[in-house]
C-alpha cells in the first residue's frame, strides 16, 4: 500500500460527518484536469508521505473526534490490499468512504460484500464511450456501467459525480449519464476550479471552466432522472 497523503481533517469530503482523507498513490486513467498529478501513473513508494502504521497510529490518536475516514487517490481500487486497509480503519471505530473512478467493479463488490464499507462516491467523467478522448487510453465500458449498477444496489449510501469540465462534458454528456444512472439516489456536479493540472496543454485555448448559471442548467437537466442532483 503506497500511501500519497493524508488530509488530517474534513468537514466536505464525507457528507454529515467530521472526516480525514487518506490518497492512495497510483491511478490507471489520465484526466487531463486531475488535481493530483503526483499520484497519477504506477504507484512510486518515492512518492510515499506516511507508513501505513502512522496513519493508523494517527487515526488511533483522533477517535472521538473524527468520524469517518475517505479512501481516495489516484485509484484506491487498484491496490489488492484495500479490503484489509478498510478492515483495519473500521475495527478501530470508523465509517468508511471509498471515492472510486468505477474502472474495477470486482474490487468494489467483494468490498461490499465484505460489509467493509459505509459509503461510496463514484466518478463519471464523461460518457463511458468518449473516456478514450482525454480520460484514459483505454477504458472498459462494461466495467463502469457494472460498477454503476453494484452502488446502486448495494445498499449502502452512495453519489455519483462528475465534474463539469470543457470539452468533456456538455448538455448531452449530462443527460446521458443521469439516463445511465436513472433513479440514483445523489448525483452531484462540480465545477471545474483552477488549479496545478496533470495535462494543461490539453485544453489549449479552451476555458475548461462553466459559468455558474451553466452549471445550473446541467442540474436541471438532470434532475427529473436522479432523486438529488446538487452543485457543488
Amino acid at each position: 500500500m503506497v500511501i500519497g497523503g493524508l488530509q488530517k481533517h474534513s468537514l466536505i469530503d464525507y457528507p454529515g460527518k467530521i472526516s480525514c482523507v487518506l490518497f492512495l498513490s497510483g491511478c490507471n486513467f489520465d484526466c487531463p484536469y486531475c488535481h493530483n498529478p503526483q499520484l497519477v501513473g504506477e504507484a512510486d513508494r518515492r512518492l510515499e508521505t506516511m507508513a501505513a502504521e502512522d496513519v493508523f497510529d494517527f487515526l488511533a490518536q483522533r477517535r472521538g473526534w473524527l468520524e469517518g475516514v475517505v479512501i481516495s487517490g489516484g485509484e484506491p481500487t487498484l491496490h489488492p490490499d484495500l479490503p484489509d486497509l478498510c478492515r483495519r480503519i473500521r475495527d478501530l471505530g470508523y465509517s468508511v468512504k471509498l471515492d472510486t473512478n468505477g474502472s474495477r467493479p470486482q474490487m468494489i463488490r467483494a468490498l461490499v460484500r465484505a460489509g467493509l464499507l459505509d459509503y461510496l462516491a463514484m466518478d463519471i467523467k464523461t460518457e463511458p464511450e468518449r473516456y478514450a478522448e482525454g480520460v484514459a487510453r483505454w477504458c472498459d465500458r462494461t466495467a463502469l456501467l457494472a460498477s454503476l449498477q453494484i452502488i446502486m444496489d448495494s445498499g449502502l449510501d452512495y453519489e455519483f459525480r462528475t465534474t463539469c469540465v470543457r470539452p468533456l462534458v456538455t448538455s448531452d454528456t449530462i443527460r446521458h449519464i443521469a439516463r445511465l444512472i436513472s433513479g440514483s439516489r445523489l448525483y452531484a456536479l462540480q465545477p471545474f476550479r483552477e488549479c496545478r493540472m496533470l495535462h494543461p496543454d490539453y485544453f489549449g485555448d479552451i476555458d475548461p471552466s462553466y459559468s455558474l448559471e451553466e452549471m445550473e442548467r446541467f442540474r436541471r437537466i438532470a434532475e427529473p432522472w436522479v432523486s438529488v442532483c446538487t452543485v457543488r
